[in-house]
């Protein structure tokens, strides 16, 4: 969900009353103060079916508020879970009595208008907003009867379904006035494949900004499949080999890409690309974008988390590194300008920098097709202790995976407990081909399958 949308939307849907609420507090700023309030409110709910019963229900709200105050190049910063005038007034006297105690920092600051126009976006679907409880619950049921009839060998450990729905306003002493809402639902199962006396876990998912867009037919049938392919899965020999890396674990991947182009790590030093801006780091069929415009994208928004407008940020184009992700603080430290990749968690922190909505432009292949050009590699199909296995300023990747081996242009047998290790700088150089199979995640970044050469394979 956007950082702007945390929270259940009101009636009004023009978000005029907790604009107003942001704007009073605003409106107190003292000579020489910056006050920036972040006002919101939002729900969700959380169904999780087993064995045709419901095992766990939430059905969450939350509002609140987060003030920041800026004098001197010193931060206070303070929020309350509640949107009552007498506990908004002690919040906004707390920030002020933080500022005290806060380092003086030159580049501290508020976000400025920039002039980018926001992308008219529609983040919202009535549907979703009332769409009933018990429809819900059946969703979950009905995903997880599916995913018992894909396969005599498997056992469902949980079927679930989520929604979010929320809105937020801004507004600052430099002149951002911004509200949005957006909601969305996605639906998952895990599953568990049995043979004899070993058992294997899958998952499978859809995400979808209603209810009908969900494919519960493809999550039960990915779910069955990704579990029951692992079966009889053995330690490979160790090798240098080609790998193809599954849509999920490509998302994981570019995540970890993500956190080495983004701008505060660079201005600290923390990243391995911190001083490579206009080299060539992958092939030149390779451009890598964050580009919350895209209505496709689970996370896309129409401003950041600051209030600025999101935009589409080739951040890799044609093999070239052009750009880092910036907010208005990192942009200052960097001489540069903000991105507009403010990200924030809610009204109880401030802003930091993240992609928004992370992709690849993808290729034209299915995965089968790039798999059947192989003589020799790897199909992973998952990971783990990926983010423990990176060191974003090295570049050293080495992470757990399964996943099946690939014969002659074909998948062949499962394997497992082997890691997979390479440097982030030797992957992004050595992709050999993007699939054209782009999957849209419930997370910031999209999947699609992506060969690799040269990675090493450590088994046994």
């Amino acid at each position: 969900m956007t950082d702007l949308a945390t929270g259940p939307t009101s009636d009004r849907a023009d978000g005029a009353e907790l604009l107003a609420i942001a704007d009073r507090v605003v409106a107190q700023a003292k000579t020489g103060e910056q006050i920036e309030a972040f006002v919101s409110r939002g729900g969700d709910t959380e169904v999780r079916v087993y064995q045709g019963e419901v095992e766990h229900f939430v059905s969450a709200q939350a509002e609140g508020i987060g003030i920041r105050v800026i004098r001197d190049g010193r931060t206070g910063f303070a929020y309350a879970g509640t949107l009552q005038e007498s506990a908004i007034a002690e919040v906004l006297a707390e920030a002020r009595d933080n500022v005290e105690f806060g380092t003086a920092d030159e580049w501290a600051g508020l976000a400025e208008p920039d002039g980018v126009a926001a992308t008219d976006q529609t983040l919202w679907n009535d549907e979703l907003a009332d769409f009933p409880t018990d429809r819900k619950i059946e969703l979950a049921m009905e995903l997880e009867r599916l995913s018992v009839a894909a396969d005599s060998r498997l056992r469902i450990d949980e079927a679930n379904y989520a929604d979010a729905a929320g809105e937020a306003a801004v507004a600052t002493t430099t002149g951002i006035r911004q509200w949005g809402r957006e909601n969305g639902c996605y639906v998952s199962v895990s599953t568990l494949a049995d043979d004899g006396d070993e058992t294997q876990t899958g998952f499978g998912f859809s995400v979808g900004r209603t209810p009908e867009a969900l494919d519960l037919a493809r999550a039960a049938r990915e779910g069955a499949d990704r579990a029951t392919r692992l079966l009889g899965a053995t330690k490979p020999a160790s090798q240098r080999t080609t790998v193809v890396l599954d849509p999920f674990v490509t998302a994981q991947f570019l995540s970890i890409i993500a956190s080495t182009l983004n701008g505060e790590a660079v201005v600290k030093g923390r990243s391995l690309f911190k001083d490579r801006l206009g080299d060539e780091v992958a092939p030149s069929f390779v451009t890598l974008v964050d580009d919350p415009t895209n209505p496709l994208a689970y996370t896309a928004t129409d401003v950041d988390g600051e209030g600025l407008a999101a935009r589409r940020n080739p951040l890799i184009e044609g093999g070239v590194l052009r750009k880092f992700t910036h907010n208005s603080y990192s942009a200052r430290r960097a001489g540069t300008v903000s991105t507009g990749n403010a990200v924030r968690g809610g009204f109880a922190g401030t802003p930091g920098v993240g992609a928004l909505a992370l992709s690849l432009v993808p290729g034209t292949r299915t995965q089968a097709e790039l798999v059947a050009d192989i003589d020799d590699g790897l199909l992973v199909q998952s990971v783990s202790g990926i983010h423990s296995g990176v060191n974003p300023i090295s570049g050293d990747f080495s992470t757990g995976a399964a996943g099946l081996m690939i014969r002659n242009g074909a998948v062949a047998e499962p394997v497992r407990e082997f890691t997979i290790a390479s440097t982030l700088q030797r992957m992004l150089l050595d992709i050999a081909e993007v699939g054209g199979d782009i999957d849209w995640l419930p997370m910031r970044a999209a999947g699609v399958s992506l060969v690799v050469r040269d990675v090493t394979m450590s088994g046994s």
